[in-house]
């Protein structure tokens, strides 16, 4: 068989592990072809590629981003991009298309396999926000790295008896801040999910002051919100996707709950360090999990299907069903990140 691979949406450590998988099974057990189509799904409309062997993909495991590149593009936002991408298909003479990608990627590739294209889905996200499958690549790397960051602020938060920001990503659900927050000992957790009170924030955190504890890390999703009518925060500028520009917000609630409390506050906005360098030896075989289960399910004619791990297994799930809505934190681990807030 001919098979095509592309990467689409933000890089995250991990992808080249899957493309390394993908080729090494393809090649060495099927016997296939592979090409890799360059940033994403412009590289299907531009037809833009380069040949994927095994010799290629060596050194690929431990290193972060995309040797693909990667875009936000897709055939539907472009101008006749859905022709230009047929024709593609259509000239390479490929037998099968992986998409690897989050939300956005999948939900595209859902659209295309809608259209007759035959096409596998492996979901990416540090975000961890795709639906039907218990954790995506890329995860446990950004959390590890907001970890080490936030453990790296409890000393200097507490060497000055301040109140430390630490925004992380995460735009419409909050697993990064909700993980990192537990596993670093966060004071308070805000996320998408469930929006703030900044009256009640502010009151927990002088309460900390009056029991001697000064030092407070409060861990801020970059899509974490006020409730309605507490607390006017501006609206983020949309960028050419449509998708708001986030970034900055843990800016606003530290300057304010300065102003309100007079306690000293200080903001680090970890931004795209979480999604660079190498993946964590858990992300590292969880893409190659995914990489050779998907070149499986090429083979096994599951179009339409994408990859996913549940209860521990790699299964197969409907593209339409994984890209349906996004998958929140769970009412559990919120209730357990709880347990900690005072």
């Amino acid at each position: 068989m001919r098979v095509g691979i592309l990467t689409g949406g933000g890089d995250c450590p991990g992808l080249n592990a899957v493309i390394r998988a993908v080729v090494r099974k393809a090649e060495r057990h099927y016997g296939d072809e592979v090409i890799g189509f360059r940033d994403g799904w412009r590289g299907v409309v531009d037809n833009q590629w380069i040949p994927l062997d095994v010799e290629s993909c060596r050194g690929l495991l431990p290193r972060g981003g995309t040797v693909l590149g990667t875009s936000r593009h897709t055939p539907f936002s472009l101008p006749d991009g859905m022709a230009a991408a047929t024709k593609t298909m259509r000239t390479l003479a490929l037998d099968a298309l992986i998409a690897i990608g989050g939300e956005g990627t999948l939900s595209c590739a859902c659209e295309m396999s809608d259209r007759g294209f035959d096409v596998v889905g492996i979901p990416k996200t540090i975000d961890n926000d795709v639906g039907m499958t218990e954790r995506t690549f890329g995860f446990d790397t950004a959390i590890t790295v907001a970890t080490d960051a936030i453990d790296r602020l409890h000393t200097t938060a507490e060497s000055h008896e301040r109140v430390i920001f630490v925004e992380v990503m995460g735009r419409n659900v909050g697993h990064i801040a909700t993980w990192a927050g537990i596993a670093g000992g966060a004071a308070f957790i805000l996320v998408p999910e469930e929006p703030f009170d900044l009256d009640d924030l502010c009151a927990a955190l002088l309460r900390r002051q009056r029991r001697g504890r000064f030092a407070s890390i409060v861990v801020v999703a970059e899509g974490a919100r006020p409730r309605p009518g507490t607390f006017e925060v501006a609206e983020p500028p949309v960028d050419a996707y449509g998708h708001k520009r986030l970034g900055g917000i843990a800016n606003v609630i530290a300057a304010e709950v300065e102003a309100r409390t007079g306690l000293e506050t200080r903001v680090t906005i970890l931004g795209h360090v979480q999604r660079g360098g190498t993946p964590t030896p858990s992300d590292r075989v969880l893409a190659t999990r995914f990489g050779v289960a998907a070149i499986d399910a090429v083979h096994d004619g599951a179009f339409g299907q994408m990859v996913a791990l549940r209860n521990g297994a790699i299964e197969r799930v409907c593209l339409r069903d994984a890209t349906a809505k996004l998958k929140p934190v769970s009412d559990d681990l919120l209730d357990v990140a709880r347990t900690f807030f005072s």
